[in-house]
This record gives C-alpha cells, structure tokens and sequence, in this order.
C-alpha cells in the first residue's frame, strides 16, 4: 500500500513505517509482496515508474541506515523473487533467503492439528492418512479441505467429521463438486467407463506410475469422470522412465476408446494436451532425448513490468526446431502403441472394471486390486443402485452397428487422470 496516485506519498509512508519502528524498537517489520514495489528499476514495456522507483529507493536508504543497537528485523516475502531489484538482495539488506516449500507429509499433519482442533471427529478419522493423501496442498488448501469436511458432515446432520466426509473434502478441493444432478445418455455412459478403465489399468501395470487410489465416472468439476493416482512417497525428483509410464497412462483414456468403439471422442483433449506437454518438455527442458542430447532448447522472455512470463526465444536453427517436432512425435506414438499393446494383453481386466463402473460408478484403491487380480468384491453386494438413475448396464453395441449409432464429438468427457496438486 505504499505507491498511490499522489507523487511521494509512498516514499513518504516508508519513512514514517520505518521511524515508528525505531520508537518501538526492537520490533519486527513485516513487508509482504514486496515484488509489488521492488520490481527491477527501469525495465518493462513501460519503461521505469517513477513513483514506485521513488519508494524502492526509499526502502533502501532506510535499510542502509540500520545501525547495529537498532534492533528492527525486517522480513518480506514474495512469490516473484526473480523479478526483484538486485539491490534489494545485496548484503546488509535481504542478505538471507529462505524458501518456503509446500508442507510434507510431516507439516501437513501438523497444519491438520491447528484446523481440525475444536472440530468434533468421529473415531475412525485418520490425519495420518489424511496427510498422505493430500501430497502439494498448501496450508491454504488444508484449511479449505477441513472447513469443506465440517460443512459436508453438517450438510448429512452429522454430530462429528467422519473419514468419508475427508475423502469427500479432498476431492471437492482437487477437483470440485459432484454433479449428480446432470443427465448422462447410456452410450455416453459407457464411452466415460472405458476411458477411466484405460487409465486405471494402464497406470496399475505400469511399474514407474503411481498407485490408483480411486476410479468413478460420477461427473465432478467439469470432468465427466477421472482416474486418481497417489504416490507412496514424495519424490522432488522424476526419472526418464517415469515420465514415459505417466505418458502411457494419460493415454490410456484414448486407446480404450479406439479398441472398444473403433473411435474416439473429445474427453482426451486435455490428456492430449498433458502429454503434448510433457513430450516437448522432456526434450527441449529436461535433454531427455537420445537424439538431441542433455542440451535446452529456448529461453524464455520475461517482461518484469508485466511480471509473467509472454514469450519464448528461439536459440536454434529451423532444422533443429523440426528435429523437436520429430522426437515429441516418436515420444508421444511410442507411448501409444506400448498402451495399445498393455491394454489388450489386459482386455478381461479392461472389461471387467468397465462393467463394474457402470453398476456402481466409483471403485476404491481396495476394491480395484482385488478386480486386478481377477477377483470380484462385489459379488456379494448390493449394487442395484445408481444415482444417476441410468440402467447398469447399456446394452452392448455390434461391432457391424456402431458406425450407425456413434454421435459427434462433443461427450466432453474432460476427466482422464488426476493426479495430486502440484
């Protein structure tokens, strides 16, 4: 709030903060966001602004007059540190940097502790396993997913918090609201139940992927169904076999769509565009590539008076630009064909759960390993419901009719997998 309309109202708070703080000596001062009055001078579209620049200034000056009996810590803090002036950073002014992760397992435990305290839980609620299920959620998103659990639970006329109203919370924070209430055509049905069955079998075989931990076709946020996968462990680093594993995986949506209907539909577009992603990154960023090497390609442009990234420098010739293209393309048709030769080996689990999904809409991890191992948990239960309303099982279409019956494009299935937040 230090910069207004007024020329030299901000440099004048700076000198007012900082005298208060000498009379209240010792004393912390606390500046957040400071990117917002500590961009790098002079730089930008617009070239310098010289009522913040003003301000800027005035910070350091204080800071430089800082003697050793004045007793004034200063902290700031900023999402944007590489926008920032470097005469900000110089010793003797915000000489330490300290970079705040997200929580792991161990802090989201502890974040869960302050929110959930006050909050009547049921027996079987479980924090620990609240915490390794919600790998990169900030302190924020904890926060949200207890107040979204005690709402749930009220919602039901609960007296406590159960585990299923955690689970609930943890997916309406990743990936928004269940939406019941929206009509699903039988044809449709099935098409959402073989794209979720084709990530979830592929990421099960696959021995770099991540474990599944739930598969439903119950329309939620804007994906008409997804697939979630938790990891075991919190790893900062990601091989090369790994990324190719999660590229199977994206794509299993679409290769069970080719194999059961002999089409496919518009609910990959966002797989599609993970895996596009992911490609060109693994060969431009990461020099995953055999053929082009441990080199990067292109520097990205940043304009800190906008403070984000709009453009990207090109530092190769045209031919190496379509060498690029070349190896996202052998990336990304690898990883389909290796998923198109995964899911037919594992047909009978394909159809198998598929069948499954459309009785009941939603399988747990515990259920879902008992299916892959040719199993069926659900033999003995009651499964005659559906919230949709739909019939459980959409007759199957001849192969001779399907051309007949396939509708356009446009089932926005959206879903695919979903990964946790990074």
């Amino acid at each position: 709030e230090f910069v207004e309309m007024f020329v030299g109202v901000g440099a004048s708070r700076v000198r007012d903060l900082f005298e208060q703080a000498k009379k209240n000596s010792p004393c912390i001062i606390f500046v957040d966001e400071i990117d917002a009055v500590g961009r790098h001078r002079g730089a930008g579209l617009g070239g310098s602004h010289d009522e913040r620049e003003q301000t800027l200034n005035q910070i350091l000056v204080e800071m430089d007059g800082f003697d050793t009996d004045t007793n004034i810590i200063l902290i700031a803090a900023t999402n944007r540190p590489d926008i920032l002036d470097p005469a900000l950073l110089r010793p003797g002014r915000f000489d330490r940097r300290v970079t705040m992760d997200a929580p792991d397992v161990k802090g989201r435990r502890a974040i869960l502790d302050v929110h959930v305290r006050g909050k009547p839980l049921a027996a079987d609620v479980d924090l620990e396993t609240v915490a390794k299920q919600t790998p990169g959620f900030a302190g924020a998103d904890i926060e949200n997913l207890v107040n979204e659990a005690a709402i749930l639970a009220a919602r039901r006329d609960r007296r406590s918090i159960s585990m299923a109203e955690f689970q609930e919370a943890i997916e309406r924070v990743i990936a928004g609201p269940e939406r019941r209430s929206r009509i699903i055509l039988p044809k449709e049905k099935e098409v959402v139940a073989y794209h979720e069955a084709g990530h979830a079998v592929a990421m099960h075989f696959l021995p770099e992927h991540d474990p599944v931990h739930k598969v439903t076709i119950v329309p939620r946020g804007m994906a008409g169904g997804y697939t979630m996968s938790l990891p075991d462990e919190e790893n900062s680093l990601h091989t090369r076999s790994k990324f190719r594993d999660q590229l199977v995986a994206l794509l299993g949506g679409r290769v069970a769509e080719e194999i059961r209907f002999g089409d496919v539909t518009t609910g990959a577009s966002n797989d599609l565009e993970r895996v596009t992603n992911m490609a060109r990154a693994m060969v431009t960023e990461w020099g995953m590539s055999e053929l082009l090497g441990p080199i990067r390609y292109g520097e990205r442009e940043e304009l800190v008076f906008l403070g984000r990234n709009i453009s990207e420098h090109r530092n190769y010739s045209d031919k190496v630009a379509q060498q690029i293209d070349e190896e996202v393309r052998r990336i990304v048709d690898e990883a389909h064909q290796e998923c198109h030769k995964l899911l037919q080996t594992h047909w009978d689990k394909m159809e198998l759960l598929s069948q499954r999904l459309l009785e009941i809409e939603t399988i747990n991890a515990e259920d879902f390993q008992a299916l892959m191992r040719g199993e069926d948990p659900f033999v003995d239960r009651d499964i005659d419901q559906n919230p949709l309303g739909q019939p459980k099982k959409p007759a199957a279409v001849p192969e001779d009719k399907v051309s007949e019956e396939r509708k356009d494009s446009g089932l926005g299935l959206g879903g695919g997998t979903l990964p946790a937040p990074a």
